[in-house]
């Protein structure tokens, strides 16, 4: 299908070109240069963090060998100016091990990214299906699971984390018989997933309130469609605006939730880097080696900054009322 709509010309007049939504918001997405620029980053950020594994086999990153001829001198702190920064370690190289920054920032990234999404992919189920049975139900179904979110949410995330990590981690490394690696990523995501669900439920509840008595589902009830098509084929299409971007907003609070999570020691452990983990060995350091709290830190800043830009621009861009504002 093309993306313009062309109106036929009556009478000699010129014919007139529609555009699509989808036009309209990518011309608004082009215009915001913010945005634009928020886009890129996240896009360099994925592809960085989905390409370090590969780019560690080549031996292009090493986050894990020391290079103990690296470091030295008082208190085993790194050998040249600003943290051992050079042509081989761009981030300098970590005290008293001599472990490449940049190699282990990248591989805590990746670690950071796939915690954070695929805990939002959870919420997303999780939250959509809910959102849409009980906005479209109404009455006693609508209650209940409006009563579930205000259980849900009366939680406090980051406590749960705290005091159910010890208990599930090492339930899960006796299942998987693994390091905790795994069952601390599978923690996290199924933990945060959770907590996160019931925000896309109201969203989608809202949405699928004004929705349900517009003219399209009504045909679709008198023509005998069941409730699975009502909600997949005739509500679900219109709800991807606010899905995407509430994806784009609630990412970031996920990065930094894990983060949080590994400064304070209940995240991903050692030798695993993560974010949290790095900049929790890292302050103790802050003034004799500043570098290696400036430059995790920098980059953590700029990955959770650059996802919240993008989910501001993207909800202006895929606001009907922008151009009117």
């Amino acid at each position: 299908m093309a993306d313009t709509t062309v109106v036929e010309a009556r009478d000699g007049a010129v014919p007139i070109a529609g555009r699509t939504p989808w036009q309209i918001t990518r011309s608004r997405l082009v215009r915001d240069k913010v945005t634009m620029v928020a886009l890129g980053a996240a896009i360099f950020f994925i592809l960085l963090a989905a390409l370090a594994p590969l780019m560690t086999q080549l031996g292009w990153l090493d986050p894990y060998s020391s290079n103990t001829d690296l470091v030295g001198g008082l208190g085993s702190l790194p050998i040249g100016p600003f943290g051992g920064v050079s042509a081989q370690h761009w981030m300098g190289v970590e005290p008293g091990t001599g472990r490449d920054i940049f190699s282990r920032v990248v591989a805590g990234l990746t670690v950071s990214l796939t915690v954070a999404t695929l805990a939002v992919l959870v919420s997303v189920v999780l939250g959509v299906t809910i959102g849409i049975i009980s906005g479209t139900a109404g009455g006693r179904v609508d209650w209940l699971f409006s009563r579930i979110i205000d259980f849900v949410l009366s939680f406090p995330q980051t406590l749960m984390l705290i005091a159910l990590s010890t208990i599930v981690i090492d339930l899960l490394q006796s299942a998987l018989d693994t390091d905790r690696t795994i069952p601390s990523m599978i923690f996290m995501i199924l933990v945060m997933g959770f907590f996160g669900w019931p925000y896309f439920a109201r969203i989608i509840r809202g949405q699928v309130l004004s929705l349900k008595e517009r003219e399209f589902v009504e045909a679709a009830r008198s023509l005998g469609a069941g409730r699975r098509r009502i909600y997949f084929t005739e509500l679900l299409p219109h709800l991807w605006a606010p899905i995407l971007v509430y994806t784009t907003l609630i990412m970031p609070q996920n990065i930094a939730t894990e983060a949080a999570l590994g400064f304070l020691g209940v995240g991903i452990q050692a030798p695993t880097p993560s974010f949290g983990s790095i900049l929790n060995d890292s302050v103790h350091y802050a003034t004799s080696d500043p570098a290696y709290f400036i430059f995790p830190g920098i980059t953590l800043f700029l990955v959770v900054l650059s996802f919240n830009l993008l989910g501001d621009g993207l909800r202006d861009a895929l606001d009907p009322k922008a151009d009117r504002q």
